[in-house]
């Protein structure tokens, strides 16, 4: 009931956030919006049994979380301008596919299937990193100064490759 309630309110303050214009005067309030989203989006969802983990998994998948993220982030900055843009239509295919690999598993209730969509999932968002940070390198380049919304971007990817490693390393446990 509460995860639902958190992320039915980070959902609200990313349409808000969305829907308010970038400028000076709602600089304030858009930050605002960006702290109140990161803290409801950080709550622990319902695969996440945190309690359930021991407490080495959670620094652990943090570190390596941050690795990752430094590393793409890295070779995204330091590659040929555009160069992973290209990648945009092959992560979002492979979402689709991960998306209904997970519906399907639903109903089979494989753990092969689950343990590889995990993979894919870290996969995925490790080449969003990649890709989002063009994209923000290439909008700020063409006049996008929205850096709040950028922020909402990689923090997006950040959180899913923890929850990922999370789900990851609490499963070999």
């Amino acid at each position: 009931q509460f995860g639902f309630l958190t992320g039915l309110g980070a959902l609200g303050l990313m349409v808000w956030l969305t829907t308010t214009p970038h400028s000076r005067e709602t600089e304030q309030k858009r930050l605002g919006m960006l702290v109140a989203f990161a803290f409801l989006t950080a709550d622990p969802q319902d695969p996440l049994d945190l309690p359930l983990l021991p407490p080495s998994i959670i620094p652990t998948a943090f570190l390596g979380t941050a690795t990752v993220f430094a590393c793409f982030s890295l070779s995204a900055l330091y590659a040929r301008r555009r160069s992973y843009l290209y990648l945009g239509g092959f992560l979002l295919s492979g979402l689709s596919l991960l998306l209904l690999s997970s519906l399907v598993n639903a109903f089979v209730r494989s753990t092969w299937v689950f343990t590889a969509n995990l993979y894919l999932a870290l996969m995925i968002m490790c080449g969003f990193v990649l890709f989002d940070t063009q994209l923000i390198i290439e909008k700020a380049e063409s006049g996008d100064k929205d850096y709040i919304w950028h922020c909402v971007d990689l923090f997006l990817d950040f959180v899913n490759i923890f929850r990922e490693l999370l789900m990851i390393l609490g499963m070999s446990e």
